[in-house]
Parts: C-alpha cells; sequence; structure tokens
C-alpha cells in the first residue's frame, strides 16, 4: 500500500513540474512580454520584462530541483530492483539532463548578463543563450510528459518491466 503512496507522489510532482512549463511557457511569458497589448503604453522596457521574466524561472527552479530529486530517486529505484523500462529510462535521463541544463547553466548565465546592463541583453551570446533555453524547456515538458504517460500505463496496465 506505500508503494501506492510513492508512486501518486511522483506522478503529482511530474504532473506539477508539466503544468509549471506549460504555465510559464504558454501564459506568464506571454503577458510579461507584451505588456504594451495589455494598455495603450508601455508600461515596462523589454529588458525590464526580461529581468521580471527571469526571477519567474529562477523560482521555477526550485519547483525543477524536486522534480529532479524525485526521477532520481524514483527512476534509480526501479532501475536497481531491475523493473527497468527503455522508454521510462530514457525520457527520465532526458528531463534530468534538461532540468540540470535550465537550472544550472541558463538561467545562471542570463541572470549575470542581464546583471550586465541592457547591452549585453543585445548581444548575440544572449540572444542564442536564450534559444538555446527555450528550445531546452521544450525538450523538457515533452520529456516530463513522456516519462508522466509511461508511468501512468505502466502502474495501470500492471505490465511487466
Amino acid at each position: 500500500m506505500k508503494k501506492n503512496y510513492f508512486d501518486a507522489l511522483y506522478l503529482i510532482i511530474l504532473g506539477t513540474t508539466i503544468g509549471a512549463v506549460i504555465v510559464l511557457g504558454t501564459i506568464v511569458a506571454p503577458v510579461i512580454f507584451h505588456t504594451n497589448l495589455l494598455y495603450s503604453e508601455e508600461l515596462l522596457s523589454h529588458y525590464n520584462e526580461g529581468v521580471i521574466m527571469s526571477e519567474f524561472f529562477r523560482r521555477f527552479n526550485y519547483l525543477a530541483y524536486v522534480a529532479l530529486a524525485a526521477i532520481v530517486v524514483y527512476e534509480g529505484y526501479l532501475f536497481k530492483i531491475f523493473k527497468r523500462d527503455k522508454i521510462a529510462f530514457l525520457s527520465a535521463s532526458i528531463s534530468a539532463f534538461s532540468i540540470l541544463l535550465f537550472t544550472e547553466v541558463y538561467t545562471p548565465r542570463i541572470i549575470t548578463l542581464q546583471g550586465l546592463g541592457v547591452e549585453a541583453t543585445m548581444s548575440e551570446t544572449f540572444k542564442n543563450l536564450h534559444i538555446a533555453s527555450e528550445i531546452d524547456f521544450k525538450i523538457l515538458v515533452v520529456s516530463l510528459a513522456v516519462l508522466f504517460v509511461r508511468r501512468v500505463v505502466i502502474l495501470t496496465t500492471k505490465e511487466k518491466v
């Protein structure tokens, strides 16, 4: 019976993280970066919008670390006891790598460049870093969704892995 609670907690963490990625990417970012469409005047400069958005991502990183820990512990345990599934293992690996890239590379570097001022955020380095972080975020949501669905399928069909 206790195992069911761990399974449920794991799925809740994955689902919450998927939801956070979707909300940040499809709701928060478009609103923050298009305040001029909501009001007749421009409230914030693009630079200031970016600083605010970075704070959302900095705070999201705490949830991402929780998800990373859950993935490593849950999937690592199943791997150790030979309940291995290729799809789950691959999507968990991609998710973990993507979380680490986002939290340890993209977010800190973007915040550091923003700290250097507006000019630094206009550079090719910043633009390329930002594009790479967006791609990583999309990879993260897909890999988490695949992992979530795969684990639900395994848990509900009692599939032998």
